[in-house]
């Protein structure tokens, strides 16, 4: 009786999480779910207040920049980083407002209701992920295929795998609101993460997530293999002095470049995912709940990252964004340096990590083939000599 009183008698903490009967009567309206203290909420709505609107706002440039330039709209690459920022700018919109609402304002949302906010969520982060894995095997074939790039990847193809993308993306969050759901009771096998979702369904999409996350570090790996033989077989074929140096300078560029795009990935997306992986096997407690809390919004700051990694990496979008500017600066009447807007040849790490264009490729094919001939001559003339 005196053990009653005392968990009775307590906040949302580990005594009533762990005491089933209370679970499941604190449960009815989504209280063993609503688990922040006050100062947790301030923390994690001052990160979703600053971290929501800077995550709309850049990638609503980069989607507008693509829309609004021809000759981006035409090019696969930037389909594919197109919709990277259109599923960040749902990723911004539908998290923020849903996690905000439940987890600050405790707002309880009935099954349907809440099921269609977190599929919102869901779809967003999902088609985030297929997106960056587009994006990779989008840079792969640039890579292992420059020659037949542009047979293998078309805009039509790269269109039609946008549209898989999508419409597997939109069937798989809105699996739950069609009937994959656990009961109104909420006992097991019901998430402690997340109200209303089944055990199993969880898991089957954190195993999809880290599928599309393993494709994503092996696309990579293959690019960094693949980028340093290609400089050390353009080394042995010219032979000019200085250019081991070089190529191990660009090697070391890569492989930071890279390391930077993947340590923010896996460090942005595993905590929560282990949390996930957790909660299918073992009993939450509050404690834990409120670090999935946090680790969650790690996955909106990485929405955020993105545009800067894989969008304004590549000049051709950096060019747009300064001619927008210019122009909004002339109506304005004020004045923008010119000079950024004439055309340089692309560094190689530029070509490697970002978006390949044909000319740009055309352009190291031929100069390849006549250091070739050039090594050829060469050769000729001692032999006659």
């Amino acid at each position: 009786m005196e053990e009653w009183e005392v968990s009775a008698s307590l906040e949302p903490t580990e005594a009533k999480g762990n005491s089933s009967p209370i679970v499941d009567r604190s449960c009815e309206n989504l209280e063993c779910y609503m688990v922040l203290i006050k100062a947790e909420k301030t923390a994690i709505g001052s990160i979703c207040f600053l971290a929501g609107p800077f995550t709309l706002l850049e990638n609503a440039v980069v989607l507008g920049l693509i829309a609004a330039t021809a000759s981006l709209r035409q090019r696969p690459s930037y389909l594919f980083i197109g919709s990277l920022a259109l599923a960040d700018v749902f990723a911004s919109c539908f998290f923020t407002t849903s996690f905000l609402d439940f987890h600050l304002f405790r707002r309880s949302d009935g099954p349907t209701a809440y099921l269609f906010k977190l599929g919102g969520v869901t779809m967003a982060f999902t088609s985030s992920v297929g997106s960056l894995l587009l994006t990779a095997l989008d840079r792969y074939l640039c890579i292992y295929r420059a020659s037949s790039y542009k047979v293998l990847l078309t805009r039509r193809r790269a269109l039609l795998s946008l549209l898989i993308l999508w419409s597997t993306t939109i069937f798989i969050s809105f699996l739950p609101l069609m009937g994959w759901r656990c009961h109104k009771d909420l006992t097991q096998p019901c998430s402690r993460l997340f109200p209303y979702i089944n055990q199993g369904y969880l898991a089957c999409w954190t195993s999809f997530i880290l599928v599309l996350l393993a494709l994503i570090l092996g696309s990579y790996a293959l690019i960094l293999w693949k980028a340093h033989r290609h400089e050390s077989s353009m080394t042995s074929l010219q032979g000019a002095a200085g250019t081991g140096h070089a190529r191990m300078r660009m090697d070391i560029r890569l492989a930071r470049t890279f390391g930077l795009i993947l340590l923010i990935l896996v460090g942005c997306w595993l905590p929560a995912l282990s949390f996930m992986i957790a909660d299918v096997s073992v009993i939450l407690t509050h404690t834990q709940q409120r670090a999935f809390a946090f680790c969650s919004t790690l996955c909106l700051l990485n929405s955020a990252v993105n545009p800067l990694l894989y969008a304004l990496r590549c000049r051709e979008l950096r060019v747009a964004l300064l001619q927008f500017l210019q122009r909004f600066c002339e109506i304005g009447r004020c004045k923008m340096p010119s000079e950024d807007l004439s055309p340089e040849p692309p560094s190689t790490e530029d070509n490697n990590l970002t978006c390949i264009s044909e000319e740009e490729m055309h352009r190291t094919r031929t100069t390849r083939l006549h250091s070739i001939s050039e090594k050829v001559n060469n050769q000729q003339l001692n032999v006659s000599k």
